[in-house]
């Protein structure tokens, strides 16, 4: 009977306000990343190699450095950064075939990956690379939503590392970044606005969105759609500012993970 009084008090605290539902995954606030942990030098041969888990969505990012560039560069002594991205099979609930089997890649695979080149591309200065290709390598070994923001994040800090072994074995001269970037998902479920969205509440979402942005809050890109109607500009203007919150807090945990370095 006790246990049933604090039930229906607790219902009616819901109802009134009083009492603060958790989100999906057990966050608290609406406004809270996930835990996000960088592991720098993960793999042993990468030139620059990182594990960013994000909750439970975790992602390899390996750079690679590499002599030369695509055809439409050769001979402009520029250089090109370029991505890859591909799921493992079980990586979620159900195994996945690998799309190299299917010898096709989806079409998700490939806005992914544009994603993630165009995202790094944008920050840094090509001509600094001479004639040589940076490959960026995102695997996702675990998925529980955000993947591509995960990417991005982890990529970033894969990148640095790539920069600064070619800074040391003389291969440029200065580093060719001089801000930081991130990515970070938000949405709209059961109308409340939500930041770093897990995978049941991406896929209960009546509007979702990625951000990607720099440290001095310059957008990059905006992938936002209303699943199940229309959204407003207010409401726009709403999750711009809750993504640029979470970027600030992405950068500083990217910024932490490089040891305090900056570009």
């Amino acid at each position: 009977m006790e246990l049933s009084v604090q039930i229906k008090d607790h219902l009616e605290g819901a109802i009134k306000g009083e009492v603060k539902m958790t989100r999906a995954d057990g966050r608290k606030d609406n406004d809270q990343l996930r835990e996000i942990n960088i592991t720098r030098d993960f793999t042993k041969y990468a030139e620059g190699s990182v594990l960013i888990e994000t909750g439970d969505t975790k992602v390899i990012c390996n750079a690679s450095v590499e002599d030369g560039v695509p055809y439409f560069l050769r001979g402009k002594n520029q250089g090109w950064v370029t991505a890859e991205y591909a799921m493992l099979p079980r990586a979620t609930e159900s195994r996945n075939v690998r799309e190299s089997s299917k010898r096709k890649l989806s079409s998700r695979t490939q806005e992914i990956r544009r994603l993630i080149g165009r995202s790094l591309r944008s920050i840094i200065d090509l001509d600094v690379l001479g004639e040589k290709t940076i490959w960026i390598d995102c695997d996702v070994i675990q998925a529980d939503g955000g993947t591509r923001t995960a990417s991005i994040t982890g990529a970033f800090v894969a990148l640095i590392d790539a920069l600064n072994y070619m800074l040391d074995k003389g291969l440029i001269d200065k580093m060719p970044i001089d801000e930081f970037v991130a990515a970070v998902s938000v949405g709209i479920v059961e109308e409340d606005l939500l930041l770093d969205l897990c995978y049941d509440e991406d896929s209960n979402a009546q509007v979702d969105l990625n951000l990607v942005m720099t440290e001095n809050e310059e957008i990059i890109e905006i992938q936002g759609t209303g699943e199940e109607s229309p959204f407003s500009q207010e409401q726009l203007t709403e999750l711009l500012e809750l993504g640029t919150k979470g970027i600030k807090e992405l950068i500083k945990i990217q910024k932490e993970a490089l040891g305090g370095k900056e570009t």
